[in-house]
């Protein structure tokens, strides 16, 4: 059974939460969370690097001088990548470097980096946490109260424009909805914070 404890927002403990070990898996997948986020490391790049062989450059095609008998090092014309102006050996050429995840390996994923976040107590669930207007202050004093100072993914239930403004400008603080989250930015935020909501909602979903 995994326990995960429910604070108030001024940081005291209200209750824990008993969650079955089925629920995210009973053992962290290491291999297939690397894979995760390596292919969304990979899909974040844009790959429209481009650089000019020697097929691409303006130059003539004859061969400067004979290959033996000159004492310099055999070459060919002055498009060739071993002088100055010549094309780049190996040019690069823009490409796709996106990797597929099947739905079935992307939720394995998720599943195993939050189950970490448990084992490791870096996950806490608050109640309580509502703003009716847009407040920064009242958002850093509950982190201050749940001692949060590092890079925290901060999750609500749906898309709370209040609590995103309110928290966008606190440095290392990400707001993702609950139906969002992906393992990348699970794994790569020292701390995940849930409203009491968002982990109801995360845990029926992942029966």
């Amino acid at each position: 059974m995994l326990e995960v404890p429910v604070y108030n927002i001024a940081g005291e403990q209200t209750e824990t939460l008993k969650i079955d070990d089925e629920r995210f898996g009973k053992a962290v997948n290491v291999a297939l969370l690397k894979q995760a986020v390596v292919a969304y490391h990979a899909n974040r790049r844009q790959g429209s690097a481009s650089t000019r062989g020697r097929g691409q450059v303006e130059g003539s095609t004859r061969k400067i001088f004979r290959q033996k008998g000159t004492g310099n090092a055999r070459r060919g014309p002055i498009r060739t990548g071993k002088v100055r102006g010549g094309g780049m050996t190996f040019a690069k050429t823009p490409h796709s470097y996106r990797k597929t995840l099947p739905k079935k390996m992307r939720r394995g994923a998720l599943n195993s980096a939050i189950l970490a976040k448990i084992l490791g107590n870096d996950l806490v669930v608050v109640e309580g946490l509502s703003l009716t207007e847009p407040k920064t202050k009242y958002v850093a004093d509950v982190l201050a109260n749940l001692k949060i100072s590092r890079s925290c993914l901060l999750s609500p239930v749906g898309n709370d424009e209040t609590l995103f403004k309110s928290a966008r400008n606190i440095p290392d603080i990400t707001v993702c909805p609950v139906d969002d989250l992906n393992a990348f930015d699970v794994a790569t935020r020292q701390k995940m914070l849930l409203t009491r909501e968002a982990m109801e909602k995360l845990i029926n979903r992942s029966a």
